[in-house]
């Protein structure tokens, strides 16, 4: 008889249970098969398919022109890598907002051919009639509140959100219409601490921070800026686990050196 280890899946009810019980939660963004195989590996909880992949991997200025199919495509890479982690994908701009029908049919293309686990969405009342269809179909959603990068042309900077009062007491609000909604969970983005850890306090489901303080459930990073591929964006929020561009760097330029002095391949690299 074959004994097949278990690998213990994070689900929604997951999530719940380790708010519950006082667990943070660790999330990173991911966008291809390789990386997505080492987090997993790694232990992460959750893994973002983050519209973020129209800045880090395809070098536009906004998240605003990464498409649905773009979205599918990094989104499928990813599922490839993983056995554990709970994988959400982000509903890229313009294909939820205006029109909940295509909201729904955005979430269904993203769920049957990428094989996720459930969809990302920025806004609270604004977009609180997609939310509730994508619920009603079974698929699990995941808000985003604070700063919210698909509106930055509306912001007009990616400064500190909710600082005021009115702003603070719409998300507080915001916050409670989609955990009534029935989302699974918050992103709360680049706002004051003390208001991260209202709104963690005043709902249930999990509020996961970037930005946004220590009292959230938990944290989110963009792989890029964890592993310090990226060296641009230094915001005060993030912490470098990795120097990857100094270190790729050098060992780019060694092999570009071992190559033009004929080093590589050696004796024992050659058939």
């Amino acid at each position: 008889m074959s004994i097949h280890s278990e690998i213990k899946k994070v689900t929604t009810h997951t999530l719940q249970r380790m708010k519950a019980n006082g667990e943070k939660i660790s999330m990173i963004t991911a966008y291809d098969y390789s990386f997505a195989r080492i987090f997993d590996a790694a232990g992460i909880d959750v893994i973002l398919v983050g519209d973020s992949a129209s800045n880090v991997m395809a070098g536009h200025e906004t998240t605003l022109p990464i498409t649905l199919d773009q979205m599918i495509y990094h989104a499928s890479s990813v599922m490839r890598g993983v056995n554990r982690a709970f994988v959400v994908v982000d509903l890229p701009f313009g294909s939820y907002q205006s029109n909940s029908k295509e909201a729904l049919a955005s979430a269904i293309r993203i769920m049957k051919e990428t094989g996720a686990h459930g969809i990302k969405c920025e806004g609270g009342e604004e977009i609180l009639e997609s939310v509730h269809r994508i619920l009603a179909a079974g698929i699990p959603v995941i808000g985003h509140l604070g700063l919210t990068p698909q509106s930055i042309y509306k912001f007009g900077t990616y400064t500190v959100r909710a600082r005021e009062e009115a702003e603070a007491e719409k998300l507080k609000k915001d916050a409670k219409l989609l955990e009534e909604a029935g989302c699974s969970a918050i992103v709360l983005e680049k706002i004051p601490a003390d208001l991260a850890k209202t709104v963690a306090e005043s709902v249930q489901i999990p509020i996961i921070g970037i930005g946004a303080g220590r009292y959230c459930d938990g944290q989110v990073l963009v792989m890029h800026d964890l592993l310090g591929i990226n060296t641009e964006f230094q915001p005060r929020f993030l912490r470098r686990y990795l120097k990857l561009h100094e270190e790729i760097t050098g060992a780019v330029r060694q092999y570009i050196t071992d190559v033009k002095s004929s080093d590589f391949p050696n004796e024992q690299e050659q058939y």
